[in-house]
């Protein structure tokens, strides 16, 4: 079975898991999460591989990081997690990729997050739940971090922090890769 097979697997059993567990049926999950009643059941029945978006937005209405959306295990208080069982979200053809390194379910989600954007890439999110935080250190390039419509350079060596319950993104507008160490910190569902 291939990465994609397994990722699509458990992503299918997990959110079947998670909206059962919430006691949400269809119709509400997709009332929550702006994801359509239609495509939450293709994703259940591992009949679709959804996007990166898609599956943030599902995350999010289930109050879970897209860790455990993607693989939940209840296990020890020490989660090592080799370099190949990471969870590459995305890449591209021009080598930019957000790989999903580790997460936990204390307190709420909180994922880390390791970042490569090739010069002219970016890549944008929608809002987080209220009360989102990420945190971010570049250690190569420099990134353009846009928050709610605003720009801020971010230089390698620098770090910054935002509340992402806004439209945010990032991009890469130099001539140098640019890699950064990104945490998510979303809020305990309610």
């Amino acid at each position: 079975m291939s990465d994609l097979d397994q990722l699509t697997q458990s992503l299918a059993r997990n959110l079947k898991r998670w909206r059962t567990e919430r006691g949400y049926t269809l119709d509400a999950l997709a009332a929550r999460s702006g994801v359509s009643r239609g495509m939450i059941i293709q994703i259940e029945q591992a009949r679709t591989n959804p996007s990166v978006g898609t599956t943030v937005k599902l995350a999010d209405a289930l109050g879970i990081s897209i860790t455990t959306l993607l693989d939940y295990e209840q296990g020890p208080q020490v989660r090592v997690v080799p370099e190949e069982q990471a969870v590459r979200m995305w890449t591209t053809e021009a080598g930019s990729q957000a790989v999903l390194l580790v997460g936990t379910e204390k307190r709420g989600p909180l994922e880390l997050w390791s970042w490569r954007l090739m010069p002219g890439e970016g890549s944008e999110s929608d809002p987080h739940p209220r009360g989102t935080v990420e945190m971010l250190h570049v250690r190569s390039g420099v990134l353009t971090l846009l928050v709610d419509g605003a720009r801020h350079q971010v230089p390698a060596g620098a770090s910054a922090s935002f509340e992402s319950g806004v439209p945010h993104g990032y991009r890469n507008e130099g001539e140098e890769p640019m890699e950064m160490t990104l945490t998510v910190s979303v809020p305990p569902a309610g």
